[in-house]
């Protein structure tokens, strides 16, 4: 046995032109973690390695049967098998020992804590599937000294992954495929086995602490829509919503992934709705402009926007306004005119020619016209003051009549802009979830 492991520093093969078949296999336990910004996957394997030592070699019959040993795999050659996207210090625990077959095979199993580099795709964080390699070969030794090859078939070694997988972690097993080939240069070729390794992300505490939230909060915007445009309370409420919205953005930033390669959609989704929530805001206040600015300084309505507005984009959206308040009566109408004919001039005319009368009967309606001539300056003043009064009634109904006009134009383009809104949201939804959907199956 000493004499074997003084032949530690040799290949052990008899003829050294025939190479040394190494069979790699693993089973990947763990999915530890994920750095999107520095573009690291970091896993748990468990790796075992085959190869023939054929200085090993001995009959059970003549050693009691004996067709097993451990001996310490410091003490044998061992094949320089590398990760190729190893990016850290192996900081795994050691196997000290290997089991040695009577027939020369030994197995190394060891358990290896693998920091990798990967090409990490974000863009349809949530709801991604990362695709990163294992490539296994010899570090120093080429194609004619070592050649490598899979101890399972890929299958076999996906299966037994997904069924020792932990699935408590954010990281589920999808696949794992690979492929042998050989790395060439120069003029010399290494043999590798290159495994690919499809995870896929559980989306569930994202949708939950993300999606749903930021939903809701546009659902909120939406409905605001129907308090009245009129209100001063409807800007305050978008204000403090979106006030809101952004201290949400600002806590939850800590579960969005950063690389400096792209933005992932999710964070393209937030701001989308940020704006439209500060649209939603500005068209309030052009709604709040148009009602108050305009309505009361009395202005008359421009031809064009009755013609726009109140006609064409109210038949558009089908808005139907209140019906108009019937017309006075007649009678109603006939009274100011009489009261206004008050102010003109009072003209007594004389009484017609009768018998003469009662000379008592005489005396008394003498005192009567005294007195009406007496009071005629005091009705006079009466009949202005009245025609005063209807003048300015008319002007407030005139300027109330305006007033509901612009108010008609307000919630007509409170109508339009509303339904506008709805359809951008409405399209940027179907837009977000198709591209999610299209990711997910090239993926």
């Amino acid at each position: 046995m000493q004499a074997v492991f003084d032949l530690k520093p040799f290949r052990p093969v008899v003829n050294l032109s025939n190479p040394t078949i190494t069979n790699i296999s693993f089973t990947l336990y763990a999915v530890l973690g994920v750095n999107e910004k520095t573009q690291i996957l970091t896993t748990f394997l468990w790796l075992r390695l085959f190869w023939h030592h054929e200085f090993l070699v001995w009959d059970p019959d003549e050693c009691d049967g004996i067709t097993r040993i451990s001996l310490p795999v410091k003490k044998l050659w061992s094949p320089d098998i590398i990760i190729y996207e190893f990016v850290d210090d192996d900081v795994s625990q050691a196997c000290p020992y290997v089991y040695i077959n009577h027939t020369g095979h030994i197995r190394w199993d060891r358990m290896l804590r693998l920091v990798s580099a990967c090409n990490l795709e974000i863009f349809s964080f949530p709801f991604d599937v990362q695709n990163c390699t294992f490539t296994f070969g010899s570090y120093m030794h080429t194609i004619k000294d070592v050649r490598v090859s899979p101890a399972l078939t890929f299958e076999e070694m996906s299966g037994n992954s997904k069924r020792y997988l932990e699935a408590s972690g954010e990281w589920e097993l999808v696949v794992i495929l690979g492929e042998a080939s050989i790395l060439q240069f120069g003029i010399d070729e290494w043999d590798i086995i290159t495994f690919w390794v499809v995870i896929k992300r559980r989306p569930v505490l994202y949708v939950v602490n993300l999606l749903i939230p930021s939903s809701f909060l546009m659902l909120i915007d939406i409905l605001s829509f129907y308090l009245p445009p009129h209100s001063v309370d409807r800007a305050s409420f978008k204000m403090t919503l979106i006030l809101g919205y952004t201290v949400f953005l600002l806590i939850m930033n800590d579960l969005l992934p950063s690389t400096a390669n792209g933005t992932p959609i999710i964070g393209i989704y937030f701001s989308v709705c940020l704006a439209l929530m500060v649209i939603s805001l500005l068209e309030t206040v052009i709604i709040t402009n148009v009602l108050h600015h305009n309505s009361m300084k009395y202005r008359e309505v421009p031809r064009w926007v009755r013609v726009v507005i109140l006609k064409h984009i109210a038949n558009l959206i089908c808005y139907r306004q209140p019906e108009d308040v019937p017309p006075p009566s007649k009678a109603q109408e006939d009274k100011p005119e009489r009261l206004d004919n008050c102010s003109g001039p009072w003209i007594i005319q004389p009484r017609a020619q009768e018998p003469a009368p009662h000379p008592a009967s005489t005396t008394a309606e003498t005192t009567v016209a005294m007195a009406t001539v007496a009071s005629v300056p005091e009705l006079q003043q009466i009949c202005q003051d009245l025609s005063e009064l209807r003048a300015h009634l008319t002007s407030l109904q005139q300027d109330s009549e305006r007033q509901d006009q612009w108010c008609h134009v307000g919630y007509i383009l409170d109508f339009l802009l509303f339904r506008i809104y709805l359809l951008l949201i409405s399209c940027y939804a179907l837009v977000i979830i198709c591209m999610w959907c299209i990711w997910i199956h090239q993926t």
